[in-house]
């Protein structure tokens, strides 16, 4: 049996890393929710023993899928689900999303996508600071999330 916490508990650590301290969800800006949702990143669960079982995600873009285009700056973390015989079934992903006002700069930033998988041979540390040092950073530090979603889905 795992020492590691299951899964399902996931949702609950995430929403614990956030909620730390005294300050509202919404108050928090880009800096504090990705030192937070990477040292939720840093937490391991009870996952498949597979390589891409227990993934990070950090991607952003302008989107429409509810309505009105929106810059969403999109954190996941995305564990892989397997059957009684231990083949893929499906994914769940916990998203930490950070939603604003869909602004030229903002715009401008087109497409991003990266991704880390505990497990490999990657180092959370050294994709966390290579992706600290991207250029959109000090971008979309000058605006401000008009809402911060936390959600699970299954993919």
């Amino acid at each position: 049996m795992s020492e590691r916490p299951p899964m399902d508990w996931a949702e609950e650590r995430l929403q614990h890393e956030l909620s730390h301290g005294q300050q509202p969800l919404i108050e928090l800006d880009l800096d504090e929710v990705w030192l937070r949702f990477a040292r939720f990143g840093s937490q391991r669960f009870d996952t498949a023993n597979t390589p891409d079982a227990d993934g990070l995600l950090f991607q952003y873009g302008t989107h429409a899928f509810e309505g009105p285009p929106v810059f969403t700056l999109d954190m996941v973390r995305q564990f892989e689900i397997n059957d009684a015989s231990g083949e893929h079934d499906h994914y769940i992903q916990l998203h930490c999303e950070l939603r604003y006002e869909p602004v030229p700069q903002l715009r401008a930033l087109g497409h991003f996508e990266t991704w880390f998988f505990h497990d490999t041979d990657d180092e959370l540390d050294a994709w966390a600071d290579s992706l600290g040092r991207q250029e959109f950073w000090p971008i979309v530090r000058n605006f401000h999330p008009r809402e911060i979603r936390v959600y699970q889905e299954q993919v």
